[in-house]
């Protein structure tokens, strides 16, 4: 049996992964809800939640819960939230999962690693309120602003993320136009400590192809 946590991306809450859960049935599976993505945050925690916060999240989930050997999973932005948990987890995370996700260095932050694309919807989104990136698009209604201070805060790690020894990448081939993820999957094509995946969908990977992602996390 295998522990798994689950981390949604930008303007999702744990039912991202309502597709995935189900096929993991047999195992321990905790989905998060960042703060400031939850339907009955206020104003207030959406414009203080930023990248510490939602790490915080993951910390917390893992001590309240008393877990350890936990293969965690992050989508999209929270691949900048996996990698710092792991890095302050005191190994108790044995596996990373990055589902078309962000893995930054040291010193880095999601407006840095994005493309334009990425930075005007930030900008537009965020220009009503100061604080809140709105949802792009016509997506799932569930969604929520995003908290900008997230997308905005550099993420400090001390190394102890290189240890984990099983680390994933899986790359969406389906969106080419507007990744921002394709020198990362050069990057670590290169890096013998990744193991690089593709599949031919968008971004939405749990949606589009919720049995690959369960085989993969199942493997």
């Amino acid at each position: 049996m295998t522990t798994f946590m689950l981390v949604p991306g930008g303007w999702k809450g744990s039912w991202a992964y309502e597709a995935v859960v189900p096929l993991l049935v047999g195992h321990v599976v905790h989905a998060l809800t960042l703060t400031g993505l939850g339907p009955s945050d206020d104003a207030a925690t959406v414009a203080t939640a930023n990248l510490d916060v939602h790490v915080d999240d993951v910390l917390r989930a893992l001590d309240h819960a008393d877990l350890t050997d936990v293969t965690l999973v992050g989508h999209s932005y929270a691949g900048m939230v996996i990698t710092a948990a792991a890095d302050r987890a005191a190994g108790r995370v044995s596996r990373l999962v990055h589902l078309d996700a962000f893995v930054p260095r040291d010193g880095e932050l999601w407006w840095s690693l994005v493309n334009d694309y990425f930075r005007k919807l930030i900008i537009e989104g965020s220009a009503t309120s100061g604080y809140a990136v709105r949802p792009p698009g016509n997506g799932d209604p569930r969604r929520r602003p995003h908290p900008l201070a997230s997308f905005m805060q550099e993420i400090r790690l001390t190394g102890e993320v290189d240890r984990i020894a099983r680390r994933d990448f899986v790359y969406c081939s389906g969106w080419e136009e507007q990744t921002p993820f394709a020198e990362l999957r050069t990057r670590l094509d290169a890096d013998p400590h990744w193991q690089v995946h593709v599949v031919p969908t968008g971004h939405n990977v749990m949606n589009e192809a919720p049995q690959f992602v369960a085989d993969l996390l199942l493997s």
